[in-house]
């Protein structure tokens, strides 16, 4: 990315703001939010995604570790059997970084994976995608150099 590591894990960790550029979701409600020191800071998030006539809520409790740059999304509640994703940010210079995304899920139910499995992995894929352009317009858009 041609951002810093720590303003591409302030982006992501302002996860009210997603619903204005992620893809799919309609809305997120963060419950609960507590900092337990150290730059670290847990919160509960209900987060709705939608796509047509689909649309399906699910809670997560999501770790934002700055001193580390890490974030973890561990998945409480909704319409899968498991959910895992975490994001990692690795300074490269002052104004450049690698963001590493995992994300792996299964849906409880095989017709609701089966019709909404597909959408999912399209949105998933433009989530990298997503996040620079929201970089770029919150940062200013930088130009690579190297």
């Amino acid at each position: 990315m041609r951002h810093s590591a720590t303003d591409m894990f302030d982006l992501v960790a302002d996860v009210e703001r997603y619903p204005e550029f992620v893809p799919l979701c309609e809305s997120l409600h963060v419950r609960r939010r507590v900092a337990s020191g150290e730059g670290v800071d847990i919160l509960v998030a209900d987060m709705t995604v939608a796509y047509k006539m689909f649309r399906e809520s699910f809670a997560s409790r999501v770790t934002l570790d700055r001193p580390r740059l890490s974030i973890v999304v561990e998945y409480l509640d909704g319409p899968f059997s498991r959910l895992e994703n975490r994001w990692t940010f690795r300074p490269e210079s002052e104004s450049a970084s690698e963001v590493e995304f995992y994300i792996a899920y299964e849906f409880r139910s095989r017709t609701l994976g089966l019709l909404m499995g597909a959408m999912f992995d399209a949105a998933f894929r433009r989530f990298a995608e997503a996040f620079e352009q929201r970089a770029d317009q919150v940062y200013g858009r930088r130009e690579v150099v190297g």
